[in-house]
């Protein structure tokens, strides 16, 4: 369609009108300028309405939902024409950070992120008693405490009136996890009690929760999941029950769980048809195993993280992953103590039959890397390995103490006769934090020989730990300049592998074999 019949504004014309005393000839523009654009150009028709407003409700509506729910919150004021579309929206999405950013977690900064939070949610779901639309997907975070039961009272009646299915619940406390003790997780645990006891409509149309630094007896945990029906997603962050005991979880829809730092004795995953994917982090030292797993008959994702300390168990993989036959499987140790013990295929073979990916991240520097060569040995149909070097010095300070004081490679040895040995399926080899030293030439070369259709080698330089910044560690030897490089790939021997490519994803280039 020809656009003759629409006119702009003068040039010149460079002064963004207010949300409020809007004209027709500024809704545009206003509109805009809360989504964040700073030329905006006003379209008017010849009769002086505004192009945009004379769209169909979906157009809009597809206009709207591209915003953020603070913004689309406000399009309800640029006219008559706007002001029922936020009330159409099928997804609603309201967080802390959304409604009130910048917000502090001092008791009065977040009662005021409640308050907004609050705001927002009456806003959007009280309008929708006589909508026809229902919302199809409801996020909502907020602060356990500090009146979140009023948020939870709109919901409850917009459930009622059957316009909320499904729901997802990022439940915050005013303490980070590092500065939480037993009594506020006690009081966290009450807070929650209460929402348990009283909301039993909301936790029914749950399927995604978050909780964090929560303390509940075994009776409140079993009736959380005996009240979430619907749950698919669960993540319990810093949560315990009242003394150090068994986690049982049995769930009939749960797909995704993730445990972290938590202290449970030993969780079992008892009876979860549809868990497809399990995170797992930091357990306590114990003489059993942390992880029992029962009926997991579609798992194919873990993974599992810890920084193992003096008391800490070796874990073998055969044992401790048993009844599972994993895809997918990542290992973190943290920059600490390799915990996993080597074994072969005799003992893996059930475990490790169908697994085409392993990352093994935070081995420490000092560790050698020949023990990892066992993921290969057992899983002969393993399509890409990734190692993660790197040190993480100066994060834990004291916390050093009651760590391995030996090499923390020192009960991961890897010994093998098999030195003819071959394996057909590996196509990339990844290596982040690699340095030009023997061991990870050493190392490389003999992925090299064992896997003789490897097709891709990645080697990353060293990332920077954001979190702990720390400058004194050893002189870094990433290969940067082109004799460097060159030398690396004679000493690979490339020229012997045409069909082989070398990366070096630091620099954005990557040498060929054929052409070291």
């Amino acid at each position: 369609m020809a656009n003759s019949h629409l006119r702009r504004p003068a040039a010149g014309a460079t002064a963004k009108p207010s949300v409020k005393g809007l004209t027709r000839s500024t809704r545009w523009s206003s509109l805009a300028m809360l989504g964040g654009e700073e030329d905006a150009q006003v379209y008017l028709k010849e009769d002086g309405e505004d192009w945009l407003s004379s769209l169909p409700d979906d157009v809009l509506l597809n206009i709207v939902e591209r915003l953020s729910i603070a913004d689309a919150v406000r399009t309800s004021i640029l006219s008559r024409r706007w002001r029922p579309i936020p009330a159409m929206l099928s997804k609603i999405c309201i967080t802390v950070g959304s409604v009130a950013p910048g917000h502090d977690r001092t008791r009065a900064g977040v009662a005021r992120a409640n308050a907004a939070v609050l705001r927002a949610t009456a806003s959007l779901l009280q309008e929708r008693t006589t909508s026809p639309y229902p919302i199809r997907q409801l996020c909502l975070q907020f602060f356990l405490g500090y009146g979140f039961f009023r948020i939870c009272w709109i919901v409850a009646d917009a459930i009622a009136a059957h316009k909320v299915v499904p729901i997802e619940l990022d439940v915050l406390t005013r303490k980070e996890t590092e500065q939480c003790t037993a009594d506020n997780m006690v009081d966290n645990g009450m807070e929650l009690n209460i929402f348990l006891k009283h909301y039993p409509a909301i936790l029914s149309g749950l399927t995604r929760l978050k909780l964090q630094n929560v303390r509940l007896p075994e009776s409140d945990l079993a009736k959380l999941f005996g009240l979430c029906k619907q749950l698919e997603f669960l993540r319990l962050d810093n949560c315990d029950m009242h003394f150090i005991s068994l986690l049982q979880v049995e769930h009939p829809q749960l797909r995704e769980l993730a445990i972290l730092r938590s202290s449970f004795e030993t969780v079992d995953l008892k009876w979860l048809p549809e868990l497809r994917t399990l995170t797992f982090s930091c357990w306590l030292p114990q003489l059993d195993d942390p992880l029992s797993f029962g009926h997991v008959p579609l798992l194919h994702t873990v993974s599992i993280s810890n920084k193992a300390g003096l008391s800490h168990k070796m874990l073998k993989l055969s044992e401790f992953l048993r009844k599972t036959t994993l895809s997918n499987l990542h290992v973190s140790f943290q920059s600490e103590k390799i915990w996993v013990k080597p074994e072969g295929l005799r003992e893996l073979s059930q475990v490790f039959k169908k697994l085409r990916f392993v990352n093994l991240s935070g081995i420490s520097e000092e560790c050698d890397l020949t023990w990892t060569m066992f993921v290969l040995h057992g899983a002969p149909f393993l399509e890409e390995l990734c190692i993660r070097v790197c040190d993480c010095l100066g994060i834990w300070e004291k916390k050093t103490l009651t760590c391995s004081k030996e090499r923390k490679d020192a009960d991961a040895k890897w010994e093998t006769s098999a030195s003819d040995f071959k394996h057909h399926n590996l196509s990339v080899l990844r290596i982040i934090g690699f340095q030009s030293e023997d061991k990870f030439v050493n190392y490389v070369t003999a992925v090299m020989e064992s896997a003789v259709n490897l097709k891709e080698i990645y080697l990353h330089e060293k990332p920077v730990c954001e979190k702990c910044m720390y400058d004194h560690r050893p002189k870094n030897r990433y290969p940067r300049t082109k004799s460097q490089r060159t030398l690396v790939i004679n000493s690979f021997g490339m020229d012997m592998r045409p069909l082989l490519t070398l990366h070096f994803p630091s620099l954005r280039e990557q040498c060929n074999g054929s052409a070291g």
